[in-house]
């Protein structure tokens, strides 16, 4: 069977919405739980990049003959061992142009792009010798102008990162850095504003962040004689690490085994690859194991940061606060190759509002500089921070409460959204009406206090997912499935299959398996694994019960459908099945051999009912006028987590929003200096909080099921990430009484705005 359905006498085991112990913390806690870093397979030797000193150059010679001929170096590549694509993706635009790019990305051919773009690439027995190896590689390169910004790369004027580049979508085809334009509509968007009472039109920018993900990037990689290759990865897919890696290379994907080590946080920006082809072709060249780790300041100037962005929004409102009309304008900075999620940010900008007339046009703008990566519900989170600041500016014109606009506007199911899509889904009004009601609320500020209120919408991913479900002779039950756990999915995924077996929760064994061991999924991303990859859990569990059913119908002599599975155990569906007595998984296990045989199955498929995520928050916050310091006093964070599997989890991921948001909003971001380089590489000058900086981070989950999970599960990492910029940037609005409308609003920018009239609160 198939259909993915919930046990019968869902939760009696009490299991769902408990807080047990995760099976991965002693390993953790102890330090014996290994990281990319950690392996080291016998004769394994170290590989280290060469990166460019420029932000953009022609690559004129590139030497290595002295590289190669220093004692200890076993092997130098640069752009020119990496094959072409194959034949497979001709014809294919969309795929092809992304793997071209990233396959440059991975090591720049014939120019460099961004200051530490990889040049080349060296194996030696010890770091050491690796590190001078480098040193002696000549590199002769055509300097070449540069554009960092969204501005300075948008000019009339502006210097192209790629030449020949035209923009998609744009008649007629122009030369350009901005890559691509999308646009999308509903309603008639001049009619909207027109019935508007209030009116509010502001225009917003960001500079890029890093993710600040502790453990930098690192893998093994090993090619065997045989044809054979290994890689050990720290990444949130090692599906998606193994495919891109056999496309890099020319090895094909059934000939590499990709295993994933843990992984010390990634919140999208471990999606890509940057290491895994080059240790893998240096390993190819070697013939021993190939080790690459990442420094920080390499994980700042080569890895990808989340986009920046200039964007503009328009809304319009009648007096009783219904929204009639919304139009945002965007730009985000994708870096030196295309790819900035700037569709989504039109998709989800009003995505949590029935506004009946949109417009929305987006655009993706190149540069020289390391390419964007994804960063927990990436393109929303700056979209919503300009929408949710012009709603607050909207809720004082006509003098309503932030939250009742919201509250009036709050989309429900089968509302209409932009982009031709339906509201499948909501909870939205609980969750505002649950923020309402928290007694902070109304607490009284302080001199140079304010609050901020914001919203989000994240639309929640689904995609593909495998696990396999085996029941050991003990009875003790093994459940592996594909997804790198991130934010505890083990947990969640070893409470739903005791759930469904309706065994307690320390007979299953949870478990993540290489690529050769359990079927495909997509990454850990986009909200989805304990939606999607607890589906398949489910799924395998259910066939395992399946099997069960048919043993005891065969011991017992009658037909399947008389047997029912309920408390850990098969049972006679009903008295005219006959009397029996119940028979446990464990002792069905105990006679598997004896019975047909042992229990086991494998369960995978693209899934489907995903859920979008919503969220709301409220936070206070005290500005120093001297010094333009931020103080966050408070933040309350509410979100649905259609049903909240292991609370302390979602939680966890609420409470990690928050302290990002805090962090993006107040001080972090890129410097670059005239010449393209990035000022601030390093924690000492990279901005980001820690404990001393954050207030007291309140949770309040509100559980509306998702009736397409058997669990009701919807994905909660990304949604309150999404409304924390806008919340804390209400929030310093209303301290200092002038609108913020740059990020980040560290000490300097706060300054200007109170030395400035500042625009309309």
């Amino acid at each position: 069977m198939n259909e993915i359905t919930p046990p019968k006498g869902l939760n009696e085991a009490g299991l769902i919405g408990s807080r047990p112990v995760r099976p991965d913390g002693v390993p953790k806690v102890t330090g014996a739980a290994r990281y990319g870093a950690d392996y080291a397979p016998p004769g394994m030797i170290w590989g280290q990049v060469l990166r460019s000193p420029h932000a953009h150059a022609r690559i004129k010679r590139i030497d290595t003959t002295r590289a190669a001929a220093l004692r200890g170096v076993h092997a130098v590549v640069t752009g020119a061992d990496f094959p072409d694509l194959p034949d497979e993706f001709i014809g294919i635009e969309r795929l092809q142009k992304n793997l071209s790019h990233d396959v440059q990305n991975v090591m720049a051919k014939d120019k460099v792009f961004y200051h530490g773009h990889a040049v080349a690439a060296v194996a030696a027995t010890d770091p050491a010798t690796a590190k001078a190896a480098l040193n002696l590689i000549e590199v002769e390169y055509d300097v070449l102008p540069h554009v960092i910004t969204i501005d300075q790369a948008i000019a009339p004027d502006a210097p192209l990162v790629h030449d020949g580049m035209v923009t998609r979508n744009v008649e007629p085809p122009t030369p350009s850095n901005i890559t691509h334009r999308w646009t999308a509509s509903m309603g008639d968007i001049a009619a909207g504003f027109a019935q508007a009472d209030a009116v509010v039109e502001l225009n917003f920018d960001s500079v890029p962040v890093h993710q600040g993900y502790i453990e930098p990037h690192a893998c093994v990689a090993e090619y065997a004689p045989d044809g054979m290759a290994h890689l050990w990865v720290s990444s949130q897919g090692h599906f998606q690490m193994r495919d891109l890696t056999s496309v890099f290379t020319g090895i094909a994907k059934g000939d590499i085994k990709a295993s994933p080590a843990e992984i010390g946080g990634g919140f999208g920006g471990k999606t890509k690859v940057y290491l895994e082809p080059v240790a893998m072709i240096l390993s190819k060249k070697a013939g021993l194991p190939v080790k690459m780790t990442m420094s920080r300041e390499e994980v700042f100037r080569a890895s990808g940061p989340a986009s920046d962005s200039k964007i503009r929004v328009k809304i319009g409102a009648k007096t009783d606060g219904t929204l009639t009309a919304a139009e945002i304008e965007l730009y985000y900075n994708s870096g030196a190759f295309p790819g900035a999620p700037f569709i989504n940010g039109v998709l989800c900008a009003f995505g949590h509002y029935a506004i009946a007339n949109q417009y929305g046009v987006a655009n993706d703008v190149v540069s020289n500089r390391a390419m964007t990566a994804a960063y927990r519900a990436p393109g929303s989170t700056q979209a919503c921070f300009a929408v949710e600041s012009v709603l607050d500016v909207l809720a004082k014109k006509i003098r309503m409460d932030p939250i009742d606009l919201r509250l009036k506007n709050a989309i429900e199911i089968g509302d209409a959204q932009i982009g031709d899509r339906t509201m499948s889904h909501t909870g939205f009004k609980q969750i505002l009406t649950a923020l309402k009601s928290h007694p902070d609320y109304t607490r009284p500020l302080g001199p140079n206090q304010g609050r901020g209120i914001a919203a989000g919408y994240w639309h929640n991913m689904s995609g593909h997912s495998g696990a396999t479900c085996l029941v050991n002779s003990d009875g003790m039950i093994s459940i592996a499935n594909s997804s790198p756990d991130i934010g505890g999915s083990r947990a969640s995924m070893a409470m739903m299959a005791a759930e469904t077996f309706g065994v307690p929760y320390d007979q299953i064994r949870s478990e993540i398996h290489d690529t050769a061991s359990v079927p495909y999924g997509d990454v850990t991303g986009g909200s989805r694994v304990t939606f999607a990859t607890g589906k398949a859990v489910v799924g395998a569990c259910n066939e395992v019960i399946d099997q069960l059913k048919e043993r005891a119908a065969a011991i017992w002599g009658v037909d399947v459908e008389a047997v029912e599975w309920r408390d850990g155990a098969a049972h006679p569906s009903s008295s005219n099945a006959g009397t029996f007595e119940p028979l446990t998984l464990t002792a069905l296990a105990a006679d598997a051999q004896a019975t047909g045989g042992h229990f086991g199955s494998s369960f995978g498929k693209t899934m489907s009912g995903h859920a979008p995520g919503l969220s709301a928050m409220f936070c206070d916050v005290e500005v120093d006028p001297d010094t333009g310091a931020v103080q966050v006093l408070n933040f309350v964070s509410c979100q649905d987590a259609g049903r909240a599997i292991h609370p302390s989890y979602v939680e966890g991921q609420m409470q990690g929003a928050m302290v990002q948001g805090i962090g993006w909003a107040l001080n972090e971001g890129y410097v670059y200096g005239s010449d393209g380089v990035l000022q601030n590489a390093g924690w000492l000058d990279y901005r980001m909080p820690v404990a001393s900086d954050l207030p007291m981070l309140q949770t309040v989950i509100v559980e509306v099921p998702n009736p397409e999970h058997p669990f009701g599960v919807k994905g909660v990492a990304e949604a309150s990430m999404v409304s924390a910029l806008g919340c804390v940037a209400n929030a310093v609005s209303n301290a200092t009484k002038r609108r913020m409308t740059r990020l980040p609003m560290n000490p300097e920018t706060v300054l200007d705005a109170l030395d400035t009239r500042g625009d309309e609160l």
